[in-house]
C-alpha cells in the first residue's frame, strides 16, 4: 500500500468513526484493492460493512441489481453502470456510502471507445452520488493503483460536501 493511500484509508476512517457511517464497495477492475487498502486500517470493521468483486455482468446484474439494459446499451464500463453499482451495493448491504468501479485495466481489453486505462468510478452517500471517469494507460498495477486512489479521493471529496451541507 501506498503511503498515500495509507494517509488518505486512515483519514477516511476517522471520519467514518466520527460520523458513524457505514461503507460497502462494489468493484470490478480494482477487483477488491480498495476493500484491502480499508480494511488495513484497524477498526475498520466499525464502518466497513463489505465488498462485492463484480467482474462479470452476470455478477453486476445479479448481486448489484445494475439493469440489463444498462449494460447493453452503455456497456461495463460506462457512468450509468457505476451509479448502479454504487446503488446496489448501498442497498444489498444496507450501507449508508458506498464506492464503485468498473474499468479497462489491462494489458489488454481496450476498445476504440474504451481504451486499456479508461476506468469509471463512482462513491454515493445517502442519495448523492459523484462520478469520475479516469483514462491513461499506465500498465496494468499502475492503472488499478491509480483508480484505487482516486476512488477513495472521490469517497473523502463526496463526505466533505455531505459535512458542508450538514
Amino acid at each position: 500500500m501506498s503511503l498515500q493511500n495509507k494517509f488518505l484509508s486512515k483519514e477516511l476512517s476517522d471520519k467514518f468513526w466520527k460520523e458513524d457511517l457505514t461503507l460497502a464497495t462494489a468493484e470490478s477492475c480494482t477487483a477488491g484493492n480498495i476493500a484491502a487498502i480499508i480494511t488495513a486500517i484497524p477498526g475498520s470493521s466499525h464502518f466497513y460493512k463489505g465488498g462485492i468483486v463484480a467482474y462479470s455482468d452476470e455478477v453486476k446484474t445479479n448481486l448489484l441489481g445494475v439493469s440489463p439494459e444498462t449494460l447493453q446499451t452503455k456497456g461495463a464500463v460506462s457512468e450509468e453502470t457505476v451509479i448502479e453499482m454504487v446503488k446496489g451495493a448501498m442497498k444489498s448491504m444496507n450501507s449508508d456510502c458506498a464506492v464503485a468501479t468498473s474499468g479497462i485495466a489491462g494489458p489488454t481489453g481496450g476498445t476504440p471507445e474504451n481504451p486499456v486505462g479508461t476506468v469509471w468510478i463512482a462513491a454515493g452517500i445517502k442519495d448523492k452520488i459523484m462520478t469520475l471517469k479516469i483514462s491513461g494507460d499506465e500498465g496494468r498495477n499502475k492503472n488499478i493503483e491509480k483508480a484505487t486512489l482516486n476512488t477513495l479521493q472521490l469517497l473523502q471529496k463526496i463526505l466533505q460536501n455531505q459535512e458542508n451541507e450538514g
